[in-house]
């Protein structure tokens, strides 16, 4: 199995702590070094740089978004912070995932495994990328669990995700009521394709070709509309930058 060298930053001890015993027991991820400080992990950047590295954002001196700005690109940073309002600022300095606290060890994991595929997928593991891509272009379908009792739902017919405290709504196209699964917006983000589907909001995830309409920065589907938060407002009007005809 692949290994990753990873270190912990963090300023407080009990976050330090907790992300540290996840590490220890994630088969794949070898603890190299633990920091209450971006100074004090500076060091370690040149003379023994990691794979990975859990970083928080709020931390006295320097902060980890400015921290990461440093990081060479041997190492990969997924950011740790209490504070949601960074999310859009830690993918734009190319982080791996963003984690917010509380964080549960399978949100961990689930981040933990994203970078593990991301090595795979750029170190020379060619035949395991190839086996990667292959699968997520043979996706056709998720299961959830619903009414005790799992579903299998074919990515094609899903229009929008609406999340619901511990619930999500999995709109369908041709179906008049949403399946309804115990289940958290990450884990099924995580779930979909990232090259079909896209966060818009924090209770809301859309399925990109189903889009047909977009008014007062809202999706519209049907009798439907899906606001497009600030958080992702950049990332949607890159998407559909991308896709706009121009009239000159």
């Amino acid at each position: 199995m692949m290994e990753l060298k990873c270190i912990v930053v963090d300023d407080e001890p009990l976050a330090l702590g907790l992300i540290e015993s996840y590490v220890k027991k994630t088969p794949f991820l070898n603890l190299v070094g633990s920091y209450s400080s971006a100074v004090e992990a500076s060091s370690v950047l040149s003379t023994n740089p990691p794979d990975l590295m859990f970083l928080d954002i709020q931390m006295p001196e320097m902060n980890g978004l400015e921290f990461s700005k440093l990081v060479g690109d041997k190492t990969k940073v997924i950011f740790t912070t209490a504070f949601g309002q960074y999310a859009l600022d830690g993918f734009k300095v190319n982080a791996l995932d963003y984690l917010l606290k509380p964080i549960s060890y399978t949100d961990f994991l689930q981040a933990a495994n994203k970078a593990l595929n991301w090595f795979k997928m750029t170190s020379g593991h060619s035949s395991e990328a190839t086996t990667n891509k292959a699968e997520e272009e043979e996706q056709k379908s998720i299961f959830v669990k619903t009414d005790y009792k799992l579903v299998q739902i074919e990515l094609d017919k899903i229009l929008y995700v609406e999340g619901m405290k511990d619930y999500v709504k999995i709109h369908l196209e041709d179906q008049q009521f949403p399946i309804l699964s115990l289940m958290s917006m990450k884990a099924l983000e995580g779930a979909l394709p990232a090259s079909r589907f896209m966060r818009v909001h924090r209770s809301y995830i859309v399925q990109s070709s189903k889009i047909k309409e977009v008014e007062r920065n809202r999706i519209v589907f049907g009798k439907t509309y899906i606001p497009v938060s600030d958080s992702y407002k950049d990332v949607f009007q890159e998407f559909i930058d991308k896709r706009m005809l121009s009239n000159q």
